[in-house]
């Protein structure tokens, strides 16, 4: 079978995702991408010119999934801005199933790219201020007091089921999340 240009370099991604979520970003290869994506490796670098560049690519993947999934469970403006939080770490829940989920690819990219100065750390890093400042967004339409200190508790508990469940589970720390969402907005709406 034949693919496009496009949807050579959109399977490729897909494979770099499996193999760079599941087995790290730096502990796989390119010839290994390019092997079980069914392609010669001139292929890939073709349409990528270095790892780097699949890697700066992967994570914008990624970034642009997240975002969808993130809007599609709290953009709806016309339900109550504390519903739209709450549903964010119902749905969390769900996602960081062991089946599915070894931890937040971002956090995951920021940890083996640590120059700040690498396009892949800076999307990385994109994405976590874009998640901030969605929570903050959201904690000024539900009425608090303080929507800045609301977001920064609610992205540290967000971010801490992603940082915990790799090593403690989704059982562990992580199942704490929403009710700890829900004790900060109760702080924030009672005061």
């Amino acid at each position: 079978m034949r693919r496009s240009a496009a949807e050579t370099r959109e399977h490729l991604l897909e494979v770099a995702h499996d193999l760079f979520y599941w087995q790290g970003i730096r502990g796989v290869g390119v010839d290994r991408i390019a092997a079980e994506a069914g392609v010669a490796p001139t292929t890939l670098y073709r349409l990528f010119a270095s790892k780097d560049d699949l890697i700066t690519a992967y994570v914008t993947r990624a970034d642009g999934l997240y975002k969808e999934w993130f809007e599609a469970t709290a953009g709806d403006e016309n339900r109550p801005a504390r519903a739209r939080i709450l549903a964010l770490f119902d749905e969390q829940t769900e996602q960081i199933q062991p089946d599915r989920c070894r931890g937040c690819p971002f956090l995951m990219a920021l940890a083996e790219i640590p120059d700040a100065a690498h396009p892949a750390h800076q999307a990385a890093a994109g994405t976590k201020q874009w998640v901030h400042a969605r929570f903050i967004e959201l904690a000024a339409s539900a009425g608090v007091a303080d929507p800045e200190a609301v977001a920064d508790q609610l992205a540290l508990a967000f971010e801490g089921a992603y940082a915990s469940v790799q090593a403690l589970g989704a059982g562990g720390p992580a199942r704490h999340a929403r009710r700890l969402a829900e004790l900060i907005l109760d702080a924030a709406t009672s005061s």
